[in-house]
């Protein structure tokens, strides 16, 4: 490793708006294996289809109802 590094030229990250948190989230199996299901249709990994569900919820406004039974 060098002793210094000239920075003068570096540029900020273009990605700095898609960096990702890690979060841990109890979900039920059943919803899990949907995603699973989903995303092997589509040929991406179920927690990116999470996320772009999750994502569109927030696009189209969309609010949680609970219906308790």
């Amino acid at each position: 490793m060098r002793k210094e590094y000239d920075f003068s030229n570096a540029m900020p990250n273009p990605y700095i708006k898609k960096l990702r948190k890690q979060v841990a989230v109890k979900i039920d199996a059943p919803i899990v294996d949907y995603f699973k299901k989903q995303a092997s249709k589509l040929g991406i990994a179920y927690h990116n289809l999470i996320s772009l569900y999750l994502a569109d919820c927030i696009a189209n406004k969309k609010t949680a109802t609970i219906a308790w039974k």
